[in-house]
């Protein structure tokens, strides 16, 4: 058993996203955010704002999420980015790549993807948005100066 000092918080929730409810757009919010339904877009907190996803066994996401602490036990097909903590229960499944600080992976939970550490997290976020832009033959950053055609 687990020393009183050690038991994790249990996490405010601010929003809630029903079981009959889609969702077809980003969702961006700071708190903590329950999903039983779908969204079909990404989900957004700031980055070191202590904000925290947490998705039932019910729950679909069907793009990328950026939060520092995520909890999965539903379904995730894209990207998941984490700089502070995942948890991955015995139902998570996620399609995608998993970019985390620190992980916790259940006995039966999926990636189908890579497992990428991150270390000092904040900056995770941004330099894996600034690759795929370049990638993609853009330039982004505050040192990027525009293309020329």
């Amino acid at each position: 058993m687990l020393s009183k000092s050690k038991r994790k918080k249990a996490a405010k929730i601010d929003t809630l996203i029903g079981s009959h409810t889609e969702i077809r757009g980003d969702v961006i919010f700071t708190g903590g955010l329950h999903v039983d339904g779908k969204v079909k877009g990404n989900v957004i907190a700031e980055s070191g704002s202590g904000s925290v996803i947490s998705l039932s066994e019910k729950g679909v996401i069907e793009g990328e999420v950026h939060v520092p602490n995520v909890i999965v036990n539903g379904m995730v097909i894209g990207d998941v980015y984490s700089d502070t903590h995942i948890e991955l229960a015995e139902k998570a499944r996620i399609k995608g790549n998993v970019y985390y600080s620190y992980i916790e992976m259940a006995r039966g939970s999926e990636v189908n993807g890579s497992l990428v550490h991150q270390e000092g997290g904040k900056s995770s976020q941004k330099q894996n948005r600034e690759t795929t832009a370049a990638d993609d033959g853009l330039n982004v950053g505050p040192e990027s100066t525009p293309a020329n055609p």
